[in-house]
């Protein structure tokens, strides 16, 4: 039998941790009344024999459960809570109810969020996979008969069904948007944490610029949150030669870099322009307007539910990209408004 076999018993994991079957049934409970040692060992012995712990053994083996794992990196993102948003309601709308969870961008707590999914026999998952996530991980998804659509990041080098954003030609769209304001010098920041979305995001404007024979842009390692865009922004006032344009990896380190910006004194959309990525609800209320690309993450969550709901259905389905296009919103943040003719507006 292979690790994780839903035919290895608690009576394996009783023998392999010597004690009672009882006292590994009351381990699996979560109960308080099993030491601490003991709680260890019994679970250090599940881990050793395979053992997976079925929380819906009550319902007949092979019954749909109706639910499905939703992973994202984090709720307080406003990309992502449109994300989750629309895939909730395509859920709904499906008569399916979603387990929402968050990983922090950690691989570690991915794993162990997946494994309680499993546990409670989600009928698939809808994954935006943490940083460190490689193909393997996504294969091992596979060969556990766990449907799964990768939504907005797509591990390289995986194979299976994706919905998300064209980030590369986004990027390429809104640089050379920047290119013809005359804009020349550029910093991407929000780099810290490299996922998929990202490198395409970077690549896009790489390939932009060299396109134009421009020099290619520093790369700021800053958190790809709103502390991070003022980090950034604190970061490029003090440069003897500051840029003509602050890059963001997406909105959020955007709407975090303006206002630290200005604090500073600069003028942004005049000194400096600052630019986004996701056109979320709030991108269009800054002081100034941010100038982004709207990848439609609402969208995007629905998507994925389409997907992931024609796999449950069809398992042997050959596999299916949707890659949405992405479309550039001007606002006075990048310095598009001092180009406007006199009385345009």
């Amino acid at each position: 039998m292979s690790k994780n076999d839903p035919r290895i018993t608690l009576t394996e994991v009783a023998r392999h941790a010597g004690v009672s079957r009882a006292t590994v049934s009351l381990v699996m409970r979560d109960s308080p009344l099993v030491a601490a040692e003991t709680r260890a060992r019994v679970q250090a012995s599940a881990e050793a024999v395979g053992y997976l712990y079925n929380r819906g053994a009550a319902t007949m083996r092979g019954q749909r459960t109706r639910t499905i794992g939703l992973l994202v990196t984090e709720i307080d993102n406003p990309f992502f809570s449109e994300l989750v948003a629309g895939a909730e309601a395509a859920l709904d709308a499906a008569g399916y109810i979603a387990f929402l969870a968050t990983t922090a961008d950690s691989l570690d707590r991915q794993q162990r969020t997946l494994q309680r999914l499993r546990e409670h026999r989600v009928d698939g998952l809808i994954l935006c996979a943490a940083g460190d996530t490689t193909a393997e991980h996504i294969t091992t998804l596979a060969s556990q008969g766990m449907p799964c659509v990768q939504a907005m990041r797509q591990v390289r080098g995986s194979t299976g069904d994706f919905a998300g954003a064209d980030n590369r030609f986004a990027l390429e769209q809104l640089t050379e948007h920047l290119i013809r304001l005359g804009h020349r010098r550029m910093i991407f920041a929000g780099a810290a944490v490299m996922n998929s979305s990202l490198i395409q995001r970077l690549e896009g404007l790489r390939a932009a610029l060299r396109r134009h024979g421009l020099p290619a842009p520093a790369v700021l390692r800053t958190p790809a949150t709103r502390l991070g865009g003022a980090e950034a922004a604190e970061a490029v006032w003090r440069m003897a030669e500051k840029p003509d344009v602050v890059v963001c990896c997406n909105d959020v380190v955007a709407l975090g870099a303006i206002p630290a910006l200005q604090r500073l004194g600069a003028r942004v959309g005049e000194d400096i322009a600052v630019t986004g990525v996701g056109d979320v609800p709030e991108a269009a209320n800054g002081n100034p307007p941010l100038t982004t690309v709207a990848t439609d993450p609402r969208r995007i969550g629905q998507e994925a539910v389409r997907l992931l709901l024609r796999r449950i259905a069809h398992p042997s389905a050959s596999a299916e990209q949707v890659i949405l296009p992405a479309r550039l919103v001007i606002r006075a943040s990048c310095g598009a408004m001092a180009h406007l003719p006199a009385g345009a507006a």
